[in-house]
């Protein structure tokens, strides 16, 4: 099997020395894409951001918890802050329709979601979902990025590493999604806290155009997972773009 080319990427996102290539604004992959540093550290602190973001979620679920509930009322306060000078999304739910307007895309979630904006953390996290007791939780992030469908998959899964415990790969499988060229990754970790909790993932990587791609995670506790994996993972493959060009420019 061939190597990923983000072995290079991915050194460079961890030690960033002054000396490195990144000096020139940008690094060359081995599957000859230049990659610009500003989009490869965007696309590794927005992962890295997303699962604490899950962390986070996760706590707030521990009734036992007054420290935890500690912590989500400081979170909650910093997120009500950048979520202040985030931009507005135009979406909507209905039933098990869920539609973005603003990312011209659909999702069919699973009965009784609702709407979640508390996990809106980044400008290009479009969607925030979750069931309504707040246990099992989604979000779509969408992303200009001028490489792989690989290489993309490899340096948000690598951030991901880095945030969770214990983090183990359960499965990977190469599909199409929506006509599309896709990757999904079923993983799970442990979380710091609360101590030997674990929390399991499944994300789907979507090439939406030549240089735009499209992330849906969507996780909950492991003991949970074996129920939802299967709503889960409809979930996450049921993304389907409401902009006829970006299928036009891809096929």
């Amino acid at each position: 099997m061939k190597r990923p080319p983000i072995v290079i990427v991915l050194s460079l996102a961890i030690l960033w020395p002054p000396s490195s290539p990144c000096a020139a604004g940008f690094i060359a992959t081995t599957d000859g894409n230049k990659i610009p540093c500003p989009v490869i550290g965007m696309i590794w602190n927005g992962a890295a951001a997303e699962t604490s973001l899950a962390i986070t979620q996760f706590k707030s679920t521990d009734p036992e918890s007054g420290r935890l509930r500690a912590d989500r009322s400081t979170q909650s306060t910093e997120a009500s802050r950048v979520k202040g000078d985030l931009p507005k999304v135009d979406e909507s739910l209905s039933g098990t329709e869920y539609v973005n307007r603003t990312g011209k895309f659909a999702l069919t979630v699973p009965a009784q979601w609702i709407i979640n904006p508390d996990l809106r953390h980044r400008p290009d996290t479009l969607a925030g979902l979750s069931s309504s007791d707040k246990t099992r939780f989604a979000v779509v992030v969408q992303t200009e990025y001028p490489g792989s469908l690989d290489s993309y998959k490899e340096l948000a899964m690598a951030a991901t590493k880095i945030t969770l415990n214990n983090f183990e790969e359960l499965s990977r499988s190469s599909t199409t999604i929506d006509g599309r060229e896709a990757i999904v990754v079923l993983y799970r970790g442990s979380l710091p806290a609360p101590a030997n909790s674990s929390v399991e993932f499944v994300t789907a990587f979507i090439r939406r155009s030549e240089h735009n791609f499209a992330k849906i995670t969507a996780w909950c506790a492991e003991p949970l997972f074996r129920d939802m994996q299967p709503s889960l993972e409809k979930l996450v493959t049921s993304y389907r773009s409401s902009n006829p060009s970006i299928g036009n420019s891809n096929r």
